[in-house]
């Protein structure tokens, strides 16, 4: 039996990341692209809006991707008994990652930055999948 619900932690954390995402996209949206009408109506007929709201909506459609994988395996962890302290750290390391690589990507959007952090968050998600797999191994094997 899993001890603890910790797993979930980072998971809620994550959570909390796109939550804000969406209100800073609803402030730069508010502030940079709705500006008057004609910028209105060429977002509403056309999607065209500012760069600073882009890049928001771009880093929001990435918490959709490569997180999912993230939520998944947190789940299939807990379920399976397969979290420890090492997976919940792997897990927090994965969140601060994805922190730090949307701060980058909505500031200064520099990919000398950006691209530390997506590589790893990336390999803290392959190392999560790859203790599943070996979880399921050892109990099925």
């Amino acid at each position: 039996m899993s001890p603890t619900t910790a797993m979930f932690w980072p998971m809620i954390a994550h959570a909390f990341l796109v939550f804000g995402l969406y209100v800073l996209l609803f402030i730069r949206r508010k502030k940079f692209t709705f500006t008057n009408k004609d910028a209105f109506k060429r977002f509403r007929d056309a999607g065209e809006e500012a760069q600073q709201s882009l890049l928001v909506n771009k880093n929001i459609a990435n918490q959709f991707e490569m997180p999912m994988l993230f939520h998944a395996v947190c789940l299939l962890l807990y379920i399976t008994d397969a979290d420890n302290i090492a997976t919940i750290i792997l897990a927090w390391i994965f969140v601060v990652g994805r922190y730090a690589h949307s701060y980058v990507h909505v500031t200064s959007n520099r990919l000398r930055y950006r691209a530390p952090a997506f590589a790893i968050s990336f390999a803290a998600l392959v190392l999560m999948w790859g203790w599943m797999i070996v979880w399921l191994a050892l109990e099925n094997g």
